[in-house]
């Protein structure tokens, strides 16, 4: 009887072992990274998120630069929308009220990159108790959020884009 047990318990691991398939889709659970991700090519640090930096005393200028990776199929056509925000939720609502700027910034094979200043970012969101101003070795309290469209027209939400502003 000790050996039916045995040979019961075999197979039925056997037909466990084979039923078994692997979920080959994206889930809550996945680490799966997408083959057209978006990063930040010149950022200078990770905060966690991509920063760039900024010289106060140096006018202002901020420059993102987004990229594909060197092996991506696809190319960037535009920058749709820019939002400047705390978390992904402005970027990902419809219309085009309150965003950064809404008119499409052209992109050029596999990278775009978004250019602006402190100043024109203060005019469009004024300092307050929840956006403070620009003082050295502090970021920005919005981050910036980048809606990417493709050649094929597929869009992608890049990560937050942190600014750092420096002397």
């Amino acid at each position: 009887m000790h050996l039916h047990k045995k040979i019961y318990s075999f197979f039925l691991l056997t037909a466990v072992l084979f039923s078994c398939t692997k979920n080959k889709g994206f889930g809550p659970k996945s680490d799966n990274i997408p083959v057209n991700l978006i990063s930040v090519s010149n950022a200078a640090d990770y905060r966690p998120d991509p920063t760039v930096s900024t010289s106060i005393g140096g006018g202002g200028n901020i420059q993102v630069v987004l990229s594909l990776p060197a092996n991506s199929k696809r190319s960037i056509k535009e920058i749709t929308k820019v939002a400047a925000s705390t978390s992904y939720t402005k970027i990902q609502s419809a219309g085009t009220s309150g965003f950064y700027t809404v008119t499409p910034i052209a992109g050029s094979g596999a990278s775009v990159t978004f250019t602006t200043t402190l100043a024109e970012y203060f005019t469009k969101f004024p300092v307050s108790a929840s956006n403070l101003a620009a003082k050295k070795d502090t970021e920005l309290s919005l981050r910036l959020y980048f809606l990417v469209t493709l050649d094929d027209n597929s869009t992608v939400v890049t990560p937050g884009v942190r600014i750092l502003c420096l002397e």
